[in-house]
């Protein structure tokens, strides 16, 4: 794993898979809730994510789910009011580096999850991810 300060949607220009945090709930009619940060932005540049992820969750639940356009989700909370949770972020991470061995993803690039607006310390979300993220994964934070 690597870590590195950017902005995540550079990376997204040169082909490397985005990741983005979410939770598992949905709107009343069906769609995916992309609160803020890296999701809102993606939301903001694919308006029709919240669709494609409110459809997955219904049927499978809050996973990791590749949504296309080089958009990925990890989900760290149940509800967007709701605080992140490290079990849900340590499943997360099991699930992408699954997904990406799977898809045969070359580079991901995966904001700190849950230590943004969630509020999360990195020193205590880090070692979660460590077992899971190998040389293809960069965690990204923004410019301060």
């Amino acid at each position: 794993m690597h870590e590195t300060v950017g902005d995540i949607w550079e990376y997204a220009e040169r082909g490397c898979r985005v990741v983005i945090t979410t939770n598992g709930s949905l709107t009343r009619d069906g769609r995916g809730i992309f609160g803020r940060g890296v999701a809102r932005q993606a939301a903001e540049r694919f308006p029709e994510l919240a669709n494609i992820l409110g459809k997955l969750i219904a049927e499978e639940g809050s996973h990791v789910f590749d949504l296309g356009h080089g958009i990925v989700t990890f989900p760290v909370e149940e509800t967007p009011w709701s605080l992140p949770d490290l079990r849900i972020i340590a499943r997360s991470a099991e699930e992408l580096r699954l997904l990406a061995d799977r898809s045969g993803w070359e580079r991901v690039v995966v904001p700190r999850p849950g230590c943004g607006g969630g509020g999360l310390a990195w020193k205590d979300v880090q070692p979660l991810l460590a077992p899971w993220f190998d040389h293809r994964f960069t965690v990204i934070s923004q410019y301060t």
